[in-house]
């Protein structure tokens, strides 16, 4: 599993390579006894004003320098036009259980004199023992250090949340898939970004794209939402490219629990589990998730080696609860976390692969059928025909950046 997440980050870095050839050149809880799911994060009444708190420049690097990450691709790197600063940021967001907390992330900004449009850049799975991939480390193995570097250096402003969970929220746990919070922190992160623009005279205008893939699609379609409907007139969306996010957490749940084949994605789902047990307060013992011997090591060690068959992981009462309902609190915590079923207004691009067996295909199948059904006219979803959850990844990073480079 560890190494298929790290094939996922490797795979993430050459499909960025690849887009920016294709865009620069096409464009110049609750307790068990209860059946309600703590409510979802509406910060807009109660998160202060200013959610800036702090700046680092973290180095300023050349179109040379920015060209030489991406050496083995001599083309992609003589787009490089503008030197780039990178800025780690902090800032105020609300965690989980109301609380507010800083978090951070990093900025990427153009050395410019043109107003500039931003994008948001939501980041896939990132395990807690790679915490030092998380963008305000700008590591090198980072999915902000090469093509994204480079692709800030023709002219975007790129804002990228650590989440609650790295950076200067590492002492918490990651609300691994947690609509609410993934939006709120992202949105909080582009507003300290507008600010710290604002207060540093870097000139940007009005547009607002969202990127992201896997665990990134998720948080961009989940902050595409929540921006729509909290910051409508402060934060527009101007267009989403979300890719191969897990949209239908209630319908997935069934699809594992029904599976008889391998499954290769298991330990995340127990990560998903082991969040919304947190934070929906279920509070439920591993043995009621697990069977044993998965129980006791998942208790020691909640990143340990678990099967890839469902039914020798998950006990049967477990199981039979998710497929029939009958936990009404369980039950609530995954539609909770559902963000298929909406009317986005700005254009939206639903990408995924169609042999993906690791965020089934169906999830943006069912967002796409959904957002349709409720009348949002500039919804598209684009299959990549035959891909799976890594080999789609170039495919995304191309069609997505061109969609957007149509706005």
């Amino acid at each position: 599993m560890i190494s298929r997440l790290r094939h996922l980050a490797y795979a993430h870095k050459l499909g960025l390579l690849g887009l920016v050839t294709t865009v620069l050149l096409g464009a110049g809880c609750q307790n068990s006894a209860s059946s309600d799911p703590a409510p979802a994060i509406t910060p807009d009444t109660t998160v202060p004003v200013t959610a800036l708190t702090g700046s680092t420049l973290l180095g300023e690097y050349t179109p040379a320098q920015l060209a030489g990450r991406v050496a083995d691709i001599p083309l992609v790197g003589s787009l490089a036009r503008y030197s780039v600063r990178v800025y780690r940021l902090t800032y105020t967001t609300r965690n989980t259980d109301g609380q507010m907390v800083t978090a951070s992330g990093a900025l990427l900004v153009p050395v410019a004199t043109t107003a500039l449009p931003v994008i948001s850049y939501q980041h896939g799975t990132i395990r807690p023992d790679d915490e030092g991939r998380a963008p305000s480390y700008y590591s090198q193995n980072s999915e902000l250090w090469s093509a994204v570097s480079v692709l800030a250096s023709t002219g975007y402003v790129v804002s990228a949340p650590d989440y609650i969970g790295y950076g200067a929220s590492k002492a918490l746990p990651h609300p691994y898939e947690h609509a609410g919070s993934l939006a709120s922190a992202s949105a909080d992160m582009l507003r300290a970004a507008r600010e710290f623009c604002k207060k540093e005279s870097i000139s940007v205008n009005q547009k607002n794209f969202l990127l992201g893939y896997s665990e990134g699609g998720y948080a961009t379609m989940a902050l595409h939402k929540y921006l729509e409907e909290k910051y409508p007139t402060e934060l527009p969306v101007t267009a989403s490219a979300p890719g191969a996010g897990a949209y239908h957490k209630s319908e997935f749940a069934k699809y594992i629990m029904n599976s008889t084949q391998p499954l290769n994605f298991l330990s995340t789902y127990v990560w998903v589990l082991d969040t919304y047990n947190r934070v929906y307060k279920l509070n439920r013992p591993n043995s009621y998730y697990y069977q044993e011997p998965y129980a006791t090591r998942l208790q020691a060690d909640p990143f340990s080696e678990v099967p890839t068959q469902a039914t020798a992981l998950f006990a049967p009462g477990f199981r039979q609860a998710v497929l029939s309902g009958s936990d009404a609190a369980l039950s609530a915590s995954l539609t909770d976390n559902d963000i298929y079923d909406w009317k986005p207004k700005a254009p939206t691009a639903l990408f995924h692969g169609t042999a993906d067996d690791y965020v089934p295909y169906f999830n943006s199948q069912d967002a796409y059928n959904a957002m349709r059904t409720r009348g949002a006219t500039q919804v598209e979803l684009r299959p990549i025909q035959g891909g799976n959850h890594f080999t789609s990844v170039t495919t995304y990073t191309l069609q997505a950046f061109a969609f957007i480079s149509q706005y």
